[in-house]
């Protein structure tokens, strides 16, 4: 299946997007108005979202197959003034908003890497299994407009497989300031030679199992990217989220000869019991 066959996945975000400012009512006090940060808070205490989303993706990074995927969504969070604490899926971490424009988190979740078996059509025999194991966020978030309509990221992400570090900027549509509505974020993506390698490299022995040339990447630019997110209230309770995701990888990645596509996309929705 090739991308284009699911971009009927994006008309009902695209729909409720224009109707969201005269559907919506604001109920909530969120931490940060911005969708792409959850929030099932309502001031200090619990909060609890529980759901499910399907998306439709790259099979694995560079595969020029797509397949659907069911994946749970939600999270059990604690929120005390300016700081949240939650537990979404395999992740645990903190988020604070530490002065009006600076929010911090950082979260320990749970890498799978990368499978043989992710590749329907063997694309990827013989480059054996990545490292599963711990992964490290850091994140920092720099409000520029005062309301967070607009801001810039940055990111370091420390896994098994190496680390990257991320820098982008954001924007925010629509007057909600309860977590609902889109917004849009471009960003550039950096590695090191080890995630590099291990993602799109092969050794001598990978080259001898699949008959792929020897590859050795460095460290330096990965990516440049965009993604949508949207959130929507439709009752008191549920909501409904989405996401468009695009990638473009650099020349050395694309070069890559596990790369069979110079890019990764997603597109994702779902809905979520907020309790």
């Amino acid at each position: 299946m090739k991308l284009p066959n699911a971009l009927w996945l994006t008309v009902p975000l695209l729909a409720f997007s224009y109707t969201n400012n005269v559907l919506a009512e604001e109920s909530r006090s969120v931490l940060v108005p911005l969708p792409s940060l959850d929030d099932f808070t309502d001031g200090d205490g619990w909060g609890i979202g529980l759901g499910v989303g399907v998306e439709y993706e790259s099979e694995y990074e560079g595969s020029d197959d797509f397949d659907f995927e069911f994946d749970p969504a939600g999270a059990l969070q604690w929120r005390s003034g300016n700081h949240i604490y939650y537990f979404a899926g395999e992740a645990i971490g903190w988020r604070g908003l530490v002065s009006d424009p600076w929010l911090l988190e950082a979260s320990l979740g749970f890498d799978e890497g990368r499978q043989e078996s992710d590749s329907d059509d063997g694309d990827l025999d013989g480059l054996g299994d990545q490292d599963d194991g711990a992964e490290v966020v850091l994140q920092v978030r720099r409000d520029l407009s005062g309301e967070w309509r607009d801001w810039i990221d940055g990111r370091l992400i420390f896994g098994p497989n190496g680390n990257r570090a991320l820098i982008g900027y954001g924007h925010r549509f629509g007057t909600q300031t309860d977590g609902t509505g889109s917004e849009i974020g471009i960003v550039a993506v950096f590695q090191d030679s080890d995630q590099a390698n291990s993602d799109f490299g092969v050794d001598a022995t990978q080259s001898a199992a699949s008959g792929l040339p020897p590859t050795d990447l460095d460290s330096g630019f990965r990516s440049i990217g965009a993604n949508y997110n949207y959130r929507y209230n439709f009752t008191e309770h549920w909501q409904l989220f989405g996401e468009v995701l695009y990638e473009h990888y650099g020349d050395d990645i694309a070069d890559s000869p596990v790369s069979r596509h110079n890019y990764e996309a997603e597109v994702g929705i779902g809905v979520i019991y907020v309790f």
